[in-house]
């Protein structure tokens, strides 16, 4: 196990990092009023926030993007077993694939990665709404919302509307 989880480090150039559950609760909270659309979580990792996405909005799909495969396979099973039927987890890279039936995006990526979903879903011109993403900012895009996480970092969970 932890010989695929550096090796998808080394891939990705960055480890799997689940959100803090104050963030993951943030996180939730401002998809509350996003309406009805599909949510996607990008880099779902172990599940954390895509499988209390599934669980809170049985009646949305909910899709998932992790490349790491234990995380992934963790995850997998889960959804299985609490038939989570709203939930598509995929074991591909989410910047190869087709995110424009998007109306609502999650991430907890890193600087560069921002960046690069920024490009991605400007390229794509498709139904996103929002993007709500732990900790990082759009480079070229400014927050409609923040919630500073009470935690030893004041950690940032932005919210980003468009259209």
């Amino acid at each position: 196990m932890s010989l695929s989880i550096v090796w998808s480090t080394l891939i990705l150039g960055i480890s799997p990092m689940p959100s803090s559950k104050k963030a993951r609760v943030a996180m939730l909270k401002l998809t509350a009023d996003t309406g009805d659309g599909p949510i996607y979580e990008l880099g779902s990792g172990w599940g954390n926030l895509l499988i209390p996405l599934g669980l809170a909005y049985p009646k949305r799909k909910i899709v998932g993007y992790e490349l790491s495969f234990f995380p992934w396979l963790i995850s997998s099973i889960i959804i299985k077993l609490r038939g989570l039927n709203n939930v598509d987890l995929y074991r591909k890279n989410f910047l190869s694939e087709d995110l424009s039936n998007s109306s609502v995006v999650l991430c907890y990526l890193y600087p560069e990665g921002m960046l690069r979903i920024e490009e991605k879903l400007k390229a794509e011109e498709g139904d996103l709404r929002y993007l709500i993403s732990n900790n990082f900012l759009l480079p070229s895009h400014k927050p409609c919302k923040k919630i500073q996480l009470n935690d030893f970092y004041k950690s940032p969970v932005y919210l980003y509307r468009f259209k």
